[in-house]
């Protein structure tokens, strides 16, 4: 019988995260044009791709790409949500113009 505990310790290949590439690709494209979808991608991508890396015990790596993708999708839906707001009320002041004031809005230039 031998007592002595091995003096190595196993080695894990690690490999990155593919959510965690996923998470930070569609933060990025959330940007360039695809608002809201991807930044709600980029946020659901990322928390899962965060709790698979924890649950791995260091075989998996892309903490910080997930975490990445998660703040440009967060700052995303945050601002594509008060965008829609704001033209929301825009649309609903100039309606509401119109009613009151319709001599501003002549229908018969249109």
């Amino acid at each position: 019988m031998n007592d002595n505990p091995s003096p190595y310790t196993p080695y894990y290949d690690t490999q990155t995260n593919a959510l965690a590439v996923i998470s930070l690709i569609s933060g990025i494209l959330s940007w360039l044009g695809v608002f809201g979808l991807g930044g709600l991608v980029a946020v659901i991508c990322g928390h899962i791709a965060k709790n698979q890396i924890r649950d791995s015990g260091g075989r998996q790596t892309g903490d910080g790409l997930a975490t990445a993708g998660l703040v440009l999708g967060y700052l995303n839906i945050g601002l594509t949500l008060l965008g829609l707001c704001l033209g929301i009320l825009i649309v609903t002041g100039i309606i509401s113009g119109a009613v009151i004031c319709p001599f501003i809005v002549d229908p018969s230039m249109f």
